[in-house]
């Protein structure tokens, strides 16, 4: 199928050929019959791509700060690579979509087959969404009507926090498509508005829509202005839709504001209020966040759980409902708010339009419906090179990917393809991101199915880096499949799922390799460090300090269902490690945690020739200090090892330093080793014993602090 992807690197936008995405849990697939161009949110983020990275730096400037952290800590040569992994990624465009329903996922009860419904979907043939943001459109409502339902909730999740009543006198501040929308919700409250623009075009269809009207660039007065139009009682409420970096219009808000007035900020604006503006009026401030409650929550965007209407009367669904209600009864008219429309081929052509000075209002996109969306798995890659044939040989490894996310294509992807492998086939849940691996990796097929690359017999070890909770499902059917294994950290999250992962393992005929990235026992560092120790039998203490870092408590890798907690997702490394350099069984292993936070903890391990070790995973410390640090004493000596970068050494007669420099975390030999591992003995890199010994102590641990 395809999308409309953004190169946030250099802004260019592209019609690309992606698989399209798979039906999962309270998930509706949708074939797309319309979409609209989102003007302001859209053209912010092409000029966001197309500035320079200076001019990057300067919007951003806590990411600037961010970055120069990680300069101090892992060096310039690491930060580029990861600012140039991320800005690569194409982004999709589009969050107002209109289509039909193709097929529902397990749990979908208002929906079927065949529905006609509006959805926060992509600019996409085929777009999969939430339960919870899509609702069936009357059958009254054309598919033009329907394209402005979510800038139409935009507006409307403003508009009720301003709380508007019968009669009161309201300022739009911006008469783009959320502007307008505003304007006629206002007016079906029964409120009095006046719209605020310099483009005169738009003031003249406020005015069609009820307002009275006012361009800044005359001679009049704003509060002059706001007065004669409130009668003297100055503006009810304010809501800003503009989009501006000035303060200013916070500033003229709140001077046109009546007593205990109210401001509401949908668009963009600069945000240094002063205290005297708000101190006197006691004025209310309030940003709207997007379609209503239920946006940007997990529970109700993915899992599809909703607001009890009883607590929260209006979501963001509820919010697309009532929009598509007041269409109906023709309370909002958007047949003039309609600039243009494009066949879905021709979008680039809307794009070089948006990047111009214009006073477009709304663009559609009208989808052909004959085109063949069929193909519900798999794109391939055209082979024109001349090595192309090489790459398919049968005498080539051929590895296939599940899981398409950030570590895989900035490490795992190209640590890989540096071997020499046939990139066989990608696969991500949504598609794009293996489209996009397709691409860049030169892999031979993208698609969206892990169970056929698992079942493929063109693929001879598959690599797993998909989310945690997945993994061991994955790991279970490759076995079956007689695949080799090369799986993300960490193998399992649960004991009854490494219980199964072992019993199928060893009722397995094929001799097959299964490996987890455990990849710091491969730093160039670490294999210096054992080098030294190998020759010392007297037990060894080992202090692991991690500078973790923390995470939005939302995040998915402290779902324990989902990713397992930082101790079973993250910390595992480090038990391995300490695991491998002891070259001993743990024998004792206990932890404690932070009073208010597990993901800081410390584990005590005891190994069975007397050494000890302690694991620091601290999540509250500061950015600018290397995340990790590993101190060895023995025998009257130590090792001191700063971020995988500078390995020293006191007391050693015939060592005293190593150093890389960059930063050596060991990917590119992990991977190599799974790989030539493959090609000669069938000899596992890491022994299965032990991976299971360190997975078992990990989430003995972790079940005992959660």
């Amino acid at each position: 199928m395809k999308q409309i992807l953004q190169n946030l690197k250099n802004g260019n936008t592209e019609l690309m050929d992606v698989p399209p995405p798979k039906i999962s849990k309270k998930k509706i697939l949708i074939q797309t019959n319309q979409s609209l161009l989102s003007l302001g949110t859209e053209k912010m983020l092409v000029s966001f791509g197309k500035a320079s990275l200076v001019n990057k730096a300067i919007q951003q400037p806590d990411k600037v700060k961010q970055a120069l952290n990680k300069i101090s800590t892992d060096g310039v040569v690491s930060t580029i690579a990861t600012i140039n992994n991320k800005l690569n990624v194409p982004i999709p465009l589009g969050y107002c979509n209109v289509g039909t329903i193709i097929d529902c996922g397990d749990g979908i009860q208002n929906f079927k087959k065949g529905d006609r419904v509006v959805s926060n979907g992509p600019h996409a043939e085929i777009v999969s969404v939430s339960n919870n943001l899509c609702a069936v459109i009357p059958e009254s409502v054309t598919n033009d009507q329907a394209s402005f339902v979510v800038p139409g909730a935009i507006a409307l999740n403003g508009v009720r926090l301003a709380n508007p009543t019968l009669g009161e006198y309201f300022v739009v501040f911006g008469l783009g498509l959320i502007g307008l929308l505003t304007i006629q919700i206002l007016r079906a409250h029964g409120c009095k508005v006046l719209g605020i623009d310099f483009d005169e075009s738009k003031l003249k269809l406020a005015k069609h829509y009820g307002a009275e009207i006012f361009n800044p660039n005359s001679d009049e007065d704003l509060v002059s202005r706001s007065l004669n139009f409130s009668h003297n009682s100055g503006i009810d409420g304010v809501l800003i839709c503009a989009s501006s970096n000035d303060d200013s219009l916070i500033h003229q808000s709140a001077l046109i504001s009546r007593k205990r007035g109210r401001i509401i900020l949908i668009g963009t604006t600069g945000l240094k209020l002063l205290r005297d503006d708000f101190y006197e009026k006691e004025l209310t401030f309030q940003v709207s966040c997007s379609y209503g409650p239920g946006r940007y929550d997990q529970s109700y965007e993915e899992h599809g759980i909703d607001y009890p209407i009883g607590f929260v009367r209006w979501t963001a669904q509820r919010n697309f409902l009532a929009i598509l209600q007041l269409l109906k009864e023709g309370k909002i008219n958007v047949d003039q708010m309609i600039s243009r429309k494009f066949p879905f081929e021709d979008a680039n052509d809307a794009y070089e339009l948006i990047d111009k000075p214009n006073n477009f209002l709304g663009l559609i996109f009208e989808y052909s419906q004959s085109a063949d969306i069929s193909n519900t798995n798999l794109i391939q890659r055209s082979l024109k090179d001349s090595h192309s044939s090489a790459r398919e040989s049968k005498d080539n490894l051929r590895v296939s990917f599940l899981g398409a996310g950030q570590y895989a294509s900035s490490v795992l992807i190209p640590m890989f393809k540096k071997t020499q492998v046939v990139l066989n086939t990608i696969s991500s849940q949504n598609g794009l991101s293996a489209a996009f691996a397709l691409n860049k990796f030169s892999f031979l097929k993208a698609g969206t199915s892990n169970q056929d690359i698992i079942n493929d017999e063109d693929t001879d070890a598959v690599v797993i880096s998909t989310r945690h909770d997945s993994h061991a499902d994955l790991v279970v059917d490759c076995i079956d499949a007689g695949k080799h294994i090369f799986v993300e950290k960490p193998l399992c999250i649960n004991i009854a799922d490494l219980d199964r992962i072992i019993q199928t393992k060893q009722s397995s005929d094929e001799n097959r390799i299964l490996m987890v990235g455990f990849n710091r026992r491969f730093s160039p560092h670490i294999q210096k460090v054992y080098s030294l120790l190998s020759e010392i039998t007297s037990p060894k203490s080992f202090v692991m300090n991690v500078n973790a870092g923390s995470l939005d408590k939302e995040h998915w890798l402290n779902n324990l269902k989902q990713g397992g907690g930082r101790l079973i997702g993250e910390t595992c490394h480090f038990v391995d490690l300490i695991r491998f350099l002891a070259n001993s069984s743990i024998i004792a292993s206990s932890v404690i945690s932070s009073s208010n936070c597990n993901d800081s903890h410390s584990i005590h391990l005891k190994f069975l020739d007397g050494s000890i070790g302690v694991i620091n995973y601290f999540v509250n410390g500061h950015q600018s200090i290397p995340k990790e640090r590993l101190e060895i004493f023995v025998d009257n000596k130590v090792l001191f090892l700063d971020n995988y970068k500078t390995l020293s050494g006191v007391g050693w007669k015939s060592f005293k330093k190593f150093k890389t420099w960059k930063q050596e975390k060991g990917q590119k030999e992990c991977v190599h080793s799974f790989v030539s591992s493959i090609q000669s003995s069938y000899n596992p890199p890491i022994p299965f014993e032990e991976i299971v010994e360190v997975m078992q102590v990990c989430i003995n641990l972790s079940d005992q602090i959660n």
